[in-house]
């Protein structure tokens, strides 16, 4: 975990497995945790340079080599979780590189006793 990272994000196997895959097919990739209504609170997952990674993200961590990120305000309201990365059957998100492969990527939380501090850097 590099110094600007919260240390919050955590992979199941499967979803390493599918990360793995859309690595080979797309090259290095990101995760930002979507929190939008048509996605719900899928984690989408993006070709690096995609997506403009923004002062109010913040970094959860990463699952290999691969960084996840998620809106200060999002952040704010998941602050008591550590996430899972996992993969159920179904379709991704519209812009998320999962979908078309019948299988997309899932946040699931755990809730912890105390937020790791960020000040917004």
């Amino acid at each position: 975990m590099d110094s600007g990272s919260l240390g919050k994000v955590s992979a199941t196997p499967e979803a390493l497995a599918l990360l793995a895959e859309i690595i080979a097919d797309h090259g290095p990739v990101l995760f930002h945790q979507s929190g939008g209504c048509c996605d719900g609170s899928s984690p989408m997952c993006y070709q690096r340079g995609e997506l403009m990674i923004g002062d109010n993200d913040v970094k959860l961590g990463e699952i290999g080599d691969t960084p996840v990120y998620i809106s200060a305000s999002q952040y704010e309201a998941w602050k008591h979780t550590d996430l899972t990365i996992d993969v159920v059957k179904g379709r991704g998100g519209m812009f998320s590189l999962d979908n078309g492969r019948e299988k997309r990527f899932l946040t699931r939380s755990t809730i912890c006793a105390v937020p790791p501090p960020y000040s917004g850097d």
